[in-house]
């Protein structure tokens, strides 16, 4: 039996019949995040704007709560008008924008509007844990390959990451708001939209790799990620820290691609290393295109970087300390899951 094995889940009774806000609620996690906190007995807000898709927020248990981020009084009054929360998971943020200033309205300023909201209206609550990002933290040592981990001093050398750390920043020494902070490594599982491009490629026998150098790549599954937030809130190890959420096991492409294939019932597969000129020339001219269509591209300039770098090795001993952090998913059951969840959308026309 495995170290990892032994590790049992914080206990996450206290939380029952709490009340639970989640900000950012209709993306691809928030869904998971709503359905685990009506699972774990908490009374669920989901807060979301206008716009967003309600498709995996349809449990009736949900309440809702409609918040403009352009508009800060729209907010204080809509807050204003709610009980106090005891918990708040704050899920919202962009992946994907074409400059800094775009990344840094909705990363950062959407963030201390919020939280200026939240005092404003003496609705603090006993903790928030923000979702940052292990971008947030910049490269990592690319010739020994060194996990990263709570040591490592963040460098984050792309727009993305720089808006999470400005974030974290801003919660840790301005904010006010009792925080917790988690920076998951990728994120994958049915209904997620980056990696289910790898799925896609690998459908149709091509997986592309960028660089000739080795890289070791990590993942967790969107359940192991929600699960993590919950033992995370109940614990009172947690306040004020900031920890990384990732499989204790790294990969390389080829694993990932060989497990994809065979969930496929893939016979065969091209693996196709880009060299790095020429994976930053297709993100260059595909961010260029995206901005023409004034919608941003998946592949791009920021991307390219966070392709690029060799080391995503991650050390998680300090949430398996604090709060029972333990993987059920380890990489071939999440995609077992995920292209099975692909087949039958595609099944369906979807």
């Amino acid at each position: 039996m495995s170290e990892s094995s032994k590790i049992q889940p914080y206990d996450t009774a206290a939380l029952r019949g709490k009340r639970l806000l989640v900000v950012g609620a209709g993306g691809f996690i928030g869904g998971f995040i709503c359905a685990e906190g009506l699972r774990q007995g908490m009374k669920v807000t989901a807060a979301v704007r206008q716009s967003t898709s309600r498709r995996y927020l349809t449990d009736p248990a949900l309440s809702f709560l409609v918040l403009d981020y352009d508009d800060p009084e729209q907010m204080r009054q809509a807050i204003e008008a709610e009980p106090v929360w005891d918990y708040i998971i704050y899920n919202l943020g962009a992946t994907k924008a074409a400059t800094f200033p775009e990344f840094n309205l909705v990363n950062f300023e959407y963030l201390r509007r919020f939280c200026e909201a939240l005092k404003a209206t003496d609705h603090t609550p006993l903790k928030m844990l923000y979702m940052s990002s292990l971008s947030a933290l910049g490269k990592g040592d690319e010739k020994g390959y060194t996990p990263l981990s709570a040591a490592t001093v963040p460098n984050p050398d792309t727009r993305y990451g720089l808006s999470k750390i400005k974030a974290e920043q801003y919660l840790e020494y301005q904010s006010g708001i009792p925080y917790v902070i988690f920076r998951p490594t990728g994120v994958y599982g049915p209904h997620e939209k980056d990696y289910l491009m790898m799925v896609k490629s690998i459908d149709a026998h091509f997986d592309f790799g960028v660089g000739y150098r080795p890289q070791m790549l990590t993942f967790i599954y969107v359940e192991d990620l929600v699960e993590a937030m919950f033992a995370a809130l109940a614990s009172p190890s947690t306040l004020g820290k900031k920890y990384i959420i990732s499989e204790e096991r790294s990969y390389t492409q080829k694993e990932f691609r060989s497990m994809v294939a065979r969930e496929l019932g893939k016979k065969w597969v091209i693996p196709v290393k880009l060299p790095l000129w020429m994976a930053w020339v297709a993100s260059f001219v595909a961010e260029k295109v995206g901005n023409l269509r004034a919608k941003p591209s998946t592949l791009n300039r920021d991307k390219f970087k966070i392709m690029k770098q060799r080391n995503w090795c991650a050390d998680v001993t300090d949430a398996q300390r604090d709060f029972g952090f333990r993987t059920r998913f380890p990489l071939a059951a999440g995609i077992h899951n995920t292209v099975e969840s692909y087949l039958a959308a595609k099944k369906n026309g979807h």
